[in-house]
């Protein structure tokens, strides 16, 4: 047997013993889930303060009353009214939103200058709600804690051979490139068709949201780039994943 093999029973143990492998009907598949939700949205709270504290917050009632009107219609149809949302805009001229645990979404001008209408704001929000629902937060921060375990439990079993000696050079980039960055780009794809999902329940035109990503990729100057090393997939790959599926819904 090689050494390998007789590694991976151990991978496999300590992620059987790590994991609270629970079914997320949204997604349609299991999650590793090894952290308190509770403990993530503490951090939120924390990190969104520290952001309304250290960055310049936008004051004009009109960008702010938009982001909240649009948010709140999305926030309703993805089943997540039942916690307070805060929305923020943020002087930035870097098209951007981002979501954090706990109920907290900031978008940035450079965005909304970007954002040809209503539609394709609720898009954006829409995909910063998909990863509240698919709990991707919680999985990453798992898949992050395991994957550190795993490795050590491989190095301690490989010892001093010529694989042992590959996993202490080599390991920690391996994990990343090798597990926890194609991950990512999966879930960005699971929040893009999560997104048109609670766009449409909220009565907004899903095609909008492959217009936003052409725009998008048109403000990259047309490149693509590539996807390794990236936690987010390209601008083609979004455009061509998100109209398979909006074919396959029939919108």
């Amino acid at each position: 047997m090689t050494l390998p093999r007789l590694i991976l029973p151990l991978l496999i143990a300590a992620a059987c013993a790590l994991g609270g492998c629970a079914y997320n009907p949204d997604l349609g598949r299991d999650q590793l889930l090894i952290v308190n939700d509770n403990n993530l949205a503490r951090d939120g709270e924390k990190a969104w303060a520290d952001a309304l504290r250290t960055s310049h917050v936008s004051k004009e009632p009109r960008k702010n009353a938009r982001v909240q009107a649009v948010g709140q219609r999305v926030i309703v149809a993805a089943g997540l009214a039942g916690r307070p949302w805060e929305y923020a805009v943020f002087l930035e001229e870097a098209p951007n939103a981002f979501v954090l645990p706990g109920g907290y979404v900031g978008v940035t001008v450079g965005l909304l200058s970007l954002v040809e209408n209503d539609d394709q704001l609720a898009a954006v929000i829409g995909h910063e709600a998909g990863h509240v629902v698919a709990r991707h937060a919680a999985e990453r921060v798992s898949q992050e804690t395991t994957s550190k375990v795993l490795l050590g439990i491989a190095k301690a079993a490989a010892g001093g051979t010529e694989f042992g000696k590959l996993l202490k050079d080599h390991g920690e980039d391996a994990t990343r490139y090798g597990l926890l960055l194609p991950f990512s780009r999966k879930q960005e794809l699971e929040a893009d068709k999560l997104g048109v999902d609670f766009m449409q329940r909220a009565g907004y035109r899903p095609r909008e949201a492959v217009k936003l990503w052409r725009n998008m990729q048109a403000l990259d100057g047309g490149k693509s780039g590539g996807d390794l090393g990236s936690t987010h997939p390209s601008d083609a790959v979004r455009i061509q994943e998100l109209e398979r599926y909006l074919a396959s819904k029939g919108w």
